[in-house]
């Protein structure tokens, strides 16, 4: 199998639709209906976490390690059977990651990468993929930065996909496809930037 050109996958979000590996490789395109997102104006960070996040257990960083989250999201999972991000995805979006196209916010102890997530930024919207963890948090303390990057940088659109029960616990909820479809074509219009720096005040 080859990996997908990034046209490809920058006309296919601009589009509504994404690609998953199946086991043998095979890569298949999607569109779910409904379709899954995350109120950026309405996550709060659970009463559990934040302790956790005044203690600043977990060092930030920002594109620092893109490929190495791809390679902990791709990892098994107690709950899942194989993965979804084959070789070919991984160096699909890793070369998008080079044109500035996608990002990974990440969590460090000791200088380890022990949790992370990534996804696709277009204008207002940003496409989220996958996240891991490998100590308790770490991907729950991920998103809560990738929220305020959102925010600082005045996205309004954080698409998820599918509705589970990682992405219920930020507060995801489902709306029909026509509908993402409207929100999609809204956001972007608008001309927003990733920018990972304006983490810098409040960490």
């Amino acid at each position: 199998m080859s990996a997908i050109s990034t046209d490809d996958l920058l006309t296919g979000y601009i589009n509504g639709i994404f690609p998953m590996a199946e086991a043998d490789g095979t890569i298949y395109w999607y569109s779910p209906n409904p379709r899954a997102v995350i109120p950026i104006d309405t996550y709060k960070p659970s009463r559990s976490l934040r302790p956790v996040l005044n203690k600043k257990y977990f060092e930030i960083r920002v594109n620092w390690d893109f490929e190495g989250v791809m390679r902990g999201c791709s990892g098994p999972r107690a709950s899942e059977q194989g993965t979804w991000i084959s070789e070919e995805i991984i160096e699909s979006y890793t070369a998008l990651h080079e044109l500035g196209y996608a990002h990974s916010v990440e969590t460090y102890r000791e200088s380890k990468l022990v949790g992370g997530l990534y996804g696709v930024s277009i204008n207002g919207v940003f496409f989220g993929e996958s996240m891991f963890s490998a100590e308790s948090n770490a991907s729950k303390v991920a998103f809560h930065y990738l929220i305020q990057i959102l925010r600082m940088n005045r996205f309004v659109l954080l698409d998820t996909q599918f509705i589970n029960d990682n992405v219920l616990r930020y507060g995801a909820i489902e709306i029909p496809r026509d509908e993402y479809l409207d929100q999609l074509q809204q956001a972007l219009k608008l001309k927003r930037r990733f920018n990972g720096k304006v983490l810098e005040d409040i960490l």
